[in-house]
């Protein structure tokens, strides 16, 4: 499918200067460096300015204020980012649609309730007393253990575990391979050996949750772990039990949240960072990629290395330790002068 010029700044409310170029068609979106004839692509970072400039793309999405000559026709619009993802819909070949019904293969309690237009994959293992919503799709090889809740019009990928009592609300997104409701990582030394505590909490998922492939979130130990609604979790992250993250959360990639930690609304965590358990961080709290968090934090803090601390700080440390060597050169000069003066016989 292609369109020209002229629908795709209608399609996004943008605006242009009018030419014959504005019939030209474009049939595929691309980033600045890949893109070439019949493509759009968009510009938002100055840093791609030079690429733009001998870019080969038929038409750029660019911001209202944006002023410079550039070989495709540029179209102005107030967020590009946003609008380009608005065109990627358009270009995008149709979704995957799941028919409606339980495969073959599937192997289903008698007393599992799978609402009308629900898809069953193959291979789907739904155990007693489960309950799958209205247009819910579980994946191939996927496990649902006794007495899961799940909502209307969630998507479950492939091989994903729900285990037993955990609750998914409407429209959640679990990507492939994830586990919700493992056992919590709690053990008690006793008699020179580790003995497991009964893990007896659930996992409750709330609305328009997604989760990324991989990722891990423990049931509680008592009570329950719990994901606040609209939060986005990506790849390969932990969640210990009894872990509550708020409404509108992002976690990125390689995270660990250590038990009982309590995250506020709108909390974000770079990639790879790490939480010990039982602190809390407010509302907005954001932290930065690798950091370490070992301590709680109000609302609106900016974090940032480990031990993690306010972002001012740390820039601080971060510019004075890039200094140590010019330091470290100092004092040995400072020494040696000392030292010469020492042995320097004085003058009669």
């Amino acid at each position: 499918m292609d369109f020209s010029v002229q629908e795709l700044a209608a399609f996004v409310g943008g605006q242009f200067a009018a030419g014959p170029s504005v019939e030209a068609r474009v049939h595929r979106a691309s980033s600045i460096p890949e893109a070439g004839e019949g493509d759009v692509t968009f510009y938002t970072n100055p840093r791609y300015l030079p690429a733009l400039k001998t870019c080969r793309a038929t038409a750029v999405l660019v911001p209202d204020n944006f002023t410079e000559p550039v070989p495709p026709v540029a179209i102005r619009v107030a967020d590009p980012a946003r609008a380009f993802a608005e065109l990627l819909e358009r270009f995008a070949p149709p979704p995957v649609a799941y028919p409606p019904g339980i495969h073959p293969t599937a192997v289903l309690a008698n007393d599992a309730e799978i609402a009308e237009g629900a898809s069953i994959q193959p291979h789907v293992v739904i155990e007693a007393g489960a309950r799958i919503g209205a247009r819910t799709v579980i994946g191939a090889g996927s496990y649902i253990g006794h007495g899961v809740h799940i909502g209307a019009d969630c998507h479950l990928g492939p091989r994903v575990t729900v285990a037993a009592r955990c609750l998914l609300g409407d429209r959640v997104n679990l990507h492939s391979g994830v586990v919700i409701g493992g056992d919590g990582f709690g053990f008690e030394l006793a008699a020179d050996r580790h003995v497991k505590i009964p893990q007896t909490g659930i996992v409750q998922i709330d609305d328009d949750v997604e989760v990324g492939a991989n990722t891990t979130i423990d049931r509680a130990r008592f009570g329950r772990t719990w994901i606040g609604a609209g939060t986005k979790i990506d790849n390969l992250v932990q969640i210990a039990h009894n872990v509550v993250l708020g409404r509108h959360c992002i976690i990125c990639a390689h995270v660990g949240i250590s038990g009982s930690a309590r995250l506020g609304n709108h909390v974000v965590l770079g990639g790879q960072v790490g939480m010990v358990g039982h602190i809390e961080l407010g509302d907005g709290v954001q932290v930065g990629a690798q950091s370490g968090v070992g301590k709680s934090a109000p609302p609106k803090t900016v974090l940032l290395g480990t031990p993690a601390a306010p972002i001012h700080e740390m820039k601080q440390q971060y510019a004075r330790v890039a200094r140590l060597e010019k330091l470290v050169q100092r004092v040995r000069r400072l020494e040696e002068a000392i030292k010469t003066e020492r042995s320097t016989p004085p003058a009669l």
